[in-house]
């Protein structure tokens, strides 16, 4: 199918972009790799007056070291991500994540802050920003920009906190020097999306597990924490064996999604196998 006629346009700096936003409202769609928006255009699930592409604003793209976290552009392509040395040190969860993100050709394409925005729950990156703590940088038509923590960055299914009018410009993820992580994800199919997905992130002391920090993917309306399991396993040895049964109570108080993949209960079965294995395996067991 093809796609409503619109028009585009391309601004050289975020100001510009703010501005177009502002001027032309619910008519503008913002456009980042488009791996998501592309085909939503063409199903015409969507029909904007105006495409706005964030591609030529250089200052959203890249990674850098902010201190005691990174700073990661919106527009920064997984493909970019998974090639900085930086992400790899710091929040290697990011990268194991984004490596099951689809293909090669799509990873070239896509971008990080065009995947949060989209907010879908099936998505391999919004479990692992909200494991890692991550905030997120929102700029507003005054230019003025706001910090949300990624608890409250995901409202629902399809929605985040950004406004029509505002952007998202970058993540700040707190760095996890050291920390062992895992991202383990369930397809019937390569390149699918996630079925269910566990993102672990685990700091050992001594061969006992000191802190745990546990994402779900698919498992509810948005990416999930899961607390009292990340409570649980501290103190606990990998090799423990009440390991298992504590990472099967991942699921508890979540509302994965029945579908012709799976009904939620099994959603829940796999989601206490897989939090197992990422756990440890992030643990070095």
């Amino acid at each position: 199918m093809i796609p409503t006629q619109f028009d585009y346009v391309a601004p050289a700096t975020l100001a510009e972009a703010l501005a177009v936003l502002a001027e032309h409202g619910d008519d503008a769609k913002v456009i980042a790799g488009g791996q998501s928006l592309l085909p939503i255009l063409r199903m015409r699930l969507n029909a904007p007056e105006l495409l706005v592409d964030l591609g030529k604003i250089p200052d959203l793209q890249g990674v850098t070291d902010d201190g005691d976290a990174l700073r990661i552009g919106a527009m920064t392509t997984y493909h970019d991500l998974l090639a900085e040395p930086l992400v790899a040190e710091h929040a290697g969860l990011l990268v194991q994540a984004v490596g099951e993100v689809a293909d090669p050709q799509i990873r070239h394409r896509g971008t990080i802050g065009g995947a949060l925005v989209h907010a879908d729950p099936a998505g391999d990156v919004g479990a692992p920003v909200l494991t890692l703590d991550a905030e997120f940088v929102i700029a507003g038509a005054d230019g003025a920009e706001r910090t949300v923590p990624a608890p409250e960055f995901f409202v629902g299914l399809f929605e985040t906190a950004v406004q029509d009018d505002e952007l998202l410009t970058a993540i700040r993820v707190p760095k996890h020097t050291g920390w062992g992580s895992a991202y383990e994800k369930f397809v019937r199919v390569s390149h699918q999306w996630a079925i269910v997905g566990v993102a672990a992130c685990v700091r050992a002391e001594g061969g006992t597990i000191a802190e745990a920090k546990v994402g779900l993917t698919n498992m509810g309306q948005t990416p999930l924490r899961a607390p009292a399991v990340e409570q649980a396993l501290v103190g606990r040895s990998a090799s423990d064996a009440t390991l298992q049964e504590v990472c099967a109570q991942v699921g508890e108080g979540t509302d994965p999604p029945s579908d012709l993949n799976g009904a939620a209960d099994y959603r829940m079965h796999v989601a206490g196998v897989l939090t197992r294995r990422a756990v440890l395996t992030a643990a070095g067991a």
